[in-house]
């Protein structure tokens, strides 16, 4: 089973984060839905966070992982916000399990295949020698020498833990994501069609989802409309939580 943390009382509301991240990321966002009235849900993928490691990794497999935990968890109607790839986990489980879903907001990625785009942060991460035993500011600088982004590496310093006294590791999969890096672009499937009330919301400087891609986010999801949050790149909930909250908490209601 995957790894969850649970907040306030209500209508069941699952937030699923993006590749790298975890649910911890959403805290302060999932607090504030807690307040409204929802029982949120912020689970770790497989492969992140305090979730299991496993050699599978797809989406098929996730949005599986998603149905075990709505099943152990007697969730039967629930409301979907999914960032980045677990937009694209979001997207899958409701055009499989329509009748479990509410409503979905898929945040900064759209169904269609996406090329290799991760190549540096790969090469940062794997050039972290673990079993040199560096201290966290060393990890950070391995880091900085790929990663010129401050806000890019803090996220991806958020899943550096101790493993044991002296031993830091990440809590992601690493070696997995190392050999299934191309199913993280892969699209939805053709026939995944999901035709009740869908929000898809991208940052401004972020180029996950184009003008020109709304005709295909329109046959998948027929219901759907697009909000574009002005001045963000891809983690536009982090970068405008206000404005964020705002439009999904609105159209949530």
């Amino acid at each position: 089973m995957i790894y969850s943390k649970i907040e306030g009382e209500g209508k069941p509301l699952l937030i699923i984060h993006g590749f790298l991240g975890m649910s911890d990321n959403w805290k302060t966002l999932g607090t504030q839905f807690a307040a409204d009235g929802f029982q949120v849900h912020m689970p770790d993928l497989r492969n992140h966070g305090k979730s299991f490691h496993s050699d599978e990794f797809n989406y098929e497999i996730m949005a599986q992982d998603v149905l075990d935990y709505c099943k152990a968890n007697n969730l039967e109607k629930v409301s979907i916000i999914g960032h980045s790839m677990g937009g694209k986990t979001a997207m899958l489980f409701a055009s499989k399990h329509s009748e479990m879903v509410e409503k979905l907001i898929v945040a900064d990625i759209g169904p269609k295949f996406y090329p290799r785009h991760h190549q540096i942060i790969f090469e940062a991460l794997n050039a972290v020698d673990f079993s040199k035993k560096p201290s966290r500011a060393e990890v950070e600088e391995i880091m900085a020498q790929y990663i010129t982004d401050f806000g890019t590496r803090q996220f991806l310093l958020k899943s550096l833990y101790w493993q044991e006294p002296g031993q830091l590791a990440f809590r992601f999969n690493l070696a997995v994501f190392n050999a299934n890096m191309d199913e993280i672009g892969k699209p939805l499937p053709e026939n995944a069609i999901f035709t009740k009330p869908t929000l898809f919301i991208r940052g401004e400087n972020s180029n996950y989802i184009l003008d020109e891609d709304f005709q295909n986010i329109q046959q998948h999801f027929p219901d759907s409309r697009l909000e574009t949050i002005p001045n963000v790149g891809h983690w536009l909930h982090a970068e405008n939580p206000k404005l964020f909250y705002e439009i999904t908490s609105s159209f949530l209601k």
